[in-house]
């Protein structure tokens, strides 16, 4: 099995052509679990032809709304947290630390709070353009974590908080329904999290088994 950041192939290389139907506005308006785990095995791409970056997402967090102490939407529609309870289907882009940029997709219909927070992806496409922009800030990544965490996929991917809001149905940003066979997926509860860290709504693929569990 690939590491994280280790596929290889014709698909790995910038330019490739990428299958797949966009999801639409309807997957992403459903329960936030629901989502969390049906994202498993998606494509998250950027970009087009030579500046093409894609990812297949191998691990996900779930956020609900003012009943999850861990989410920005505990305290409500605040200023930060009102694209939660917003359209779904968008994407929710926040810093941490002041370094490392988050990228989730809105849930939910409109009115309700959800998000999924992307935390992994295995490259597809534009391997190379992904590795020269994490080796911007001085030094080479390792390939087995070029997209092994929420800032670092988003360094890979070329998104930054400039991206919250963007359609995740194109042109600039899409994600790309599962093929094939559903993948084996382990829950487990939320990391880096202090508040309803016990909450098993973190969802792993089983098949990725550099993915801590």
């Amino acid at each position: 099995m690939p590491a994280r950041g280790a596929e290889s192939g014709p698909a790995a290389r910038s330019g490739a052509h990428l299958p797949g139907e966009v999801a639409p506005v309807a997957f992403f308006a459903r329960p936030t679990l629901e989502v969390a785990r049906d994202l498993i095995g998606c494509v998250v791409a950027t970009g087009h032809g030579a500046t093409l970056t894609a990812g297949r997402i191998v691990e996900t967090e779930a956020y609900l709304g003012e009943d999850d102490p861990a989410s920005h939407a505990a305290r409500g529609p605040t200023p930060r947290a009102s694209i939660m309870f917003g359209p779904p289907g968008v994407a929710y882009v926040y810093l941490i630390y002041g370094l490392h940029h988050c990228l989730n997709f809105v849930t939910e219909r409109d009115g309700t709070a959800g998000a999924v927070l992307i935390r992994a992806l295995v490259p597809v496409a534009g391997r190379e353009v992904m590795v020269g922009r994490r080796a911007a800030g001085g030094r080479s990544p390792r390939l087995s974590a070029l997209c092994d965490g929420p800032g670092r996929l988003c360094r890979a991917l070329g998104i930054d908080r400039t991206w919250n809001g963007e359609s995740a149905q194109g042109p600039r940003l899409r994600v790309l329904a599962r093929r094939g066979a559903p993948p084996v997926i382990v829950v487990t509860s939320r990391i880096g999290v202090r508040r309803a860290a016990d909450r098993p709504w973190r969802f792993v693929a089983a098949t990725d088994t550099s993915a801590p569990v």
